[in-house]
């Protein structure tokens, strides 16, 4: 089994050099640097993840959970019912659910069980964005609210989101879920303007912008999840599948993403193993989405009042700053 404390592989020192001394004692950028360098991507070692076996809930779910839930405005109650599609998705009393993709859940571990080379193999799979090079939910996003990152993560502003959900439409796994109840559209047309607000990983995108790693990638005990300079964390996923004579995932994927997966069985077996579904994305080949939307999200775009709502969106959210700066300072002179 690979161990990157043995290798060198750390999360906060960069050697030089380091190019060169990819392979069995590969060294990896910390983000700090990496971020200094340019685009990063993550690397997840499906030969280590081990899904924590005896935790409530793995690490990765867990430190993931901790980080982020609190960020989700408590939804209207009730929550207006949209209009034509009378389809509301509430996941605030659902807030434990860790088997699947929710708002309040951004990671999660699919489990496989298959037979390969006369073995069976049990596989451990984290699950979360894959942070695609040429991401369609971000450039065909109505609202601007998705915006791909010079350090290679995928965001989504949920102060600046409608919840039409056409970036869960052109994502080939379906990512992105969203949370009814809760944001912009609720000051514009709540029952016409979308219906909530789109929720998926954003790499800890702040984190990352404070020298810091995910909260998923600083939480795993078996190190199977690392990041860094893209170049180095491409060529180590490569020297690893290498080692083990095993098979890649992402590097092709929708056009390229910056999460490289490396199994020691291939990824077809997974994705016949894995159960799929609403919120379960798959692990088999993909095409991109570019021509669909859902219905929903088809209403939102056609809406009369799209263009207006659109205008009023930077306004609204710099009046929503304005007024909880004011009662940050309300609170304080108490």
């Amino acid at each position: 089994m690979h161990d990157d404390r043995k290798s060198g592989v750390t999360r906060r020192g960069f050697l030089s050099g380091a190019l060169g001394a990819l392979g069995a004692g590969a060294v990896l950028p910390g983000t700090a640097r990496a971020a200094e360098r340019g685009a990063l991507a993550t690397l997840i070692d499906l030969s280590l993840c081990d899904g924590c076996p005896g935790r409530e809930m793995p690490a990765c779910v867990a430190a993931c959970k901790a980080w982020h839930n609190h960020t989700i405005p408590r939804p209207v109650d009730p929550i207006p019912v949209p209009f034509p599609r009378a389809v509301i998705e509430d996941w605030s009393k659902k807030q434990d659910v860790s088997d699947r993709l929710t708002p309040y859940n951004r990671i999660f571990i699919q489990q496989a069980e298959v037979e390969y080379q006369g073995m069976r193999r049990a596989i451990s799979i984290p699950r979360r964005c894959m942070h695609c090079d040429n991401p369609a939910c971000a450039t065909l996003c109505p609202f601007s609210a998705n915006h791909k990152h010079a350090n290679g993560a995928v965001v989504i502003d949920p102060d600046l989101c409608f919840g039409g959900a056409k970036c869960r439409t052109l994502c080939p796994w379906e990512i992105p879920q969203r949370q009814s109840g809760v944001g912009l559209y609720l000051h514009v047309l709540p029952t016409l303007m979308g219906n909530g607000a789109m929720y998926k990983c954003d790499l800890c995108h702040e984190w990352l912008q404070q020298g810091r790693d995910p909260a998923c990638i600083e939480a795993c005990p078996k190190k199977a999840l690392l990041i860094g300079d893209r170049t180095l964390i491409f060529q180590e996923a490569e020297d690893r599948a290498r080692r083990m004579q095993g098979f890649l995932y992402g590097k092709e994927e929708n056009g390229g993403t910056s999460t490289l997966y490396v199994s020691p069985v291939p990824f077809e077996l997974l994705d016949q193993a894995v159960e799929k579904g609403k919120g379960r994305p798959g692990l088999g080949p993909v095409k991109r989405r570019m021509d669909r939307t859902d219905p929903l999200g088809a209403v939102v775009l056609a809406a009369p009042a799209v263009g207006l709502a659109a205008g009023l969106a930077g306004s609204i959210k710099l009046l929503t700053d304005r007024r909880a700066k004011v009662k940050k300072e309300e609170a304080n002179n108490d």
